[in-house]
């Protein structure tokens, strides 16, 4: 069963930056992506980065592209966001999530919302303005 822990939200000024981590185990199989996803109160979940355990290759929303950077460590099984220049409008609670990599790919083709079945608990990052 895979399990996610995540790390490193908290309060940050408008254009400030943090690094989120998570720390996932009980992968049965390389074909998996572990992403973050966020979501802000009255909102719904949104995808904002994630990385495949295949070859590490990133994908960003179009909103944090260049503020945000995905790492993935395979020795420690840990993904890193790295967000920069930070703005009130990322606010929200970040969930890490990982799942077979091609529900990942299919949803971002489809534009569909991300069928994911493992998750963190979540952790708040709040920017204040």
């Amino acid at each position: 069963q895979v399990q996610l822990v995540e790390s490193g939200g908290g309060l940050v000024q408008a254009g400030g930056s943090l690094r989120l981590s998570c720390a996932a185990s009980g992968f049965t199989s390389d074909d998996y992506a572990i992403g973050w996803f966020r979501q802000a109160p009255g909102k719904e979940r949104e995808g904002v980065s994630w990385v495949s355990r295949i070859d590490g290759s990133p994908y960003y929303v179009d909103s944090v592209k260049g503020r945000f950077t995905i790492s993935l460590d395979n020795a420690k099984n840990t993904v890193y966001l790295q967000m920069h220049n930070l703005q009130p409008e990322d606010t929200a609670v970040y969930y890490c999530g990982a799942d077979l990599l091609v529900k990942f790919i299919n949803s971002v083709i489809s534009n569909t919302p991300y069928d994911i079945n493992n998750w963190g608990k979540g952790t708040l990052v709040t920017v204040s303005s």
